[in-house]
């Protein structure tokens, strides 16, 4: 799969596209994107997706912005993995903001891209003032020349599968739900670096992961299974939050951690990318009086963890 950052040259052949933020790429996404491999594969075109970089709640107002289901990095590997030939990733700024929709279809998706069919899902906006729907995409169509589809909601024991149902769901704690509207279980990944090794003096070494996800989707602790670290995923217990004891008020950290302790696991993963995969939510971020208090909770934790993946083997 080729990653282009913005439409610095045109591309070398017809596309396919389809375009979105595609947070989390989840089940809805997912039918998206195999629709738009069957079409590449009859039209003989590239299977290419636009996506947003900063997402566009983000740039216009951040102190409001959802949570990020995924990273960057994390999407492009969801791309890679069903399949897509290009991703386009479009800095979505003043300029980019401020493009009229017709601009937005002649000089994007016709010029740059050379569009042969696109494929959106059926809220999908785009030009200044959200004023480009599937209507005027289609017209737009006729005129240059490129098919244009929408593909219909999907939806799952009659709820609408979204990136915000599946926020909801992680913000609720119903991690089995979230993972049916994701077709597998929220994830974040991340690169083992050096932390404070307060787990190891506590009895509970820890693999501290550095994360970009801020705001969190979702805070407390957690039965996990990491992947990165070998042929097998590795079970575990995962604090995902701001570590109330640790970082009292007044000196709390400033961005969110990722602490996971592995089961019956000794060896040295710094530098490792870590997959940490969230199975099931044990209890939320508590403070505690004391360390040794702390400790004792953790112990409960990892008793509790155990407890769960001994229910679900």
């Amino acid at each position: 799969m080729r990653v282009f950052r913005g439409f610095h040259q045109p591309a070398a052949s017809a596309t396919v596209l389809t375009l979105g933020n595609f947070d989390g790429v989840h089940r809805g996404h997912r039918v998206l994107l195999a629709r738009l491999l069957e079409q590449g594969r009859d039209l003989a075109a590239t299977a290419a997706v636009v996506t947003f970089e900063p997402h566009p709640r983000e740039f216009f107002a951040p102190d409001s912005a959802p949570a990020r289901l995924s990273t960057l990095r994390e999407k492009l590997e969801a791309f890679a993995a069903a399949g897509v030939d290009a991703v386009y990733v479009t800095p979505f700024n003043a300029a980019f903001a401020a493009r009229s929709a017709e601009a937005f279809v002649e000089d994007l998706l016709c010029k740059n891209l050379k569009a042969r069919h696109v494929i959106i899902g059926d809220d999908f906006r785009f030009g200044a003032g959200r004023l480009g729907n599937f209507a005027c995409l289609q017209a737009a169509g006729h005129a240059l020349g490129f098919g244009v589809e929408a593909l219909p909601t999907v939806t799952l024991l009659g709820e609408r599968v979204s990136s915000s149902a599946v926020r909801a769901a992680l913000a609720a704690g119903d991690l089995e739900k979230a993972a049916n509207f994701l077709e597998r279980p929220y994830a974040i990944a991340g690169q083992v670096v050096h932390g404070q090794k307060l787990g190891r003096q506590l009895g509970f070494a820890t693999a501290n992961i550095r994360i970009r996800h801020n705001p969190l989707p979702m805070q407390g602790v957690f039965a996990v299974a990491a992947s990165g670290a070998g042929e097998q995923p590795l079970l575990g217990v995962a604090n995902l939050g701001l570590r109330p004891t640790l970082n009292p008020a007044g000196a709390r950290a400033t961005r969110p951690l990722l602490e996971v302790h592995l089961l019956d696991f000794s060896g040295n993963l710094y530098g490792a990318h870590l997959n940490i995969a969230f199975l099931k939510k044990l209890r939320d971020e508590m403070t505690f009086p004391h360390l040794d208090a702390l400790k004792t909770r953790i112990a409960a934790d990892v008793r509790a963890a155990r407890d769960f993946f001994a229910s679900h083997s």
